[in-house]
C-alpha cells in the first residue's frame, strides 16, 4: 500500500479525518446500501470500489500502532486532561 492508494480509498469512502473502526463500518454500510447492484440506483463498479477501499482503510486502522505516552493519551482522550482545562478551574 502506498499513500496515494490510501488517500484514494479515503476519498472514495468520503472520510474527513479521524475515524474509528465502528464509524468506518457504519460509513461503509451506508455507501454499500446506496451503490449495491441490487438497489435501484446501484452501480456494480462503484460498489466494488467501495469494498476495496473499505478493506484497505480497515486494514490500516487495525494495524495502526499508538504511542503509549502521555501526549498520545491526551490526544486520544482530550477530556482526561482535567488539571489544565479552563472548564475544570471553577
Amino acid at each position: 500500500m502506498n499513500f496515494e492508494k490510501f488517500q484514494e480509498a479515503v476519498d472514495i469512502l468520503e472520510i474527513a479525518s479521524k475515524i474509528t473502526q465502528s464509524e468506518l463500518k457504519k460509513k461503509y454500510q451506508k455507501l454499500s446500501k446506496i451503490y449495491h447492484p441490487d438497489m435501484p440506483d446501484g452501480d456494480a463498479v462503484k460498489f466494488k470500489e467501495i469494498n476495496e477501499a473499505y478493506k484497505l482503510v480497515s486494514i490500516y486502522i487495525q494495524n495502526f500502532r499508538f504511542k503509549l505516552d502521555e501526549e498520545e493519551f491526551y490526544e486520544q482522550n482530550p477530556l482526561s486532561r482535567k488539571s489544565k482545562d479552563w472548564f475544570y478551574s471553577f
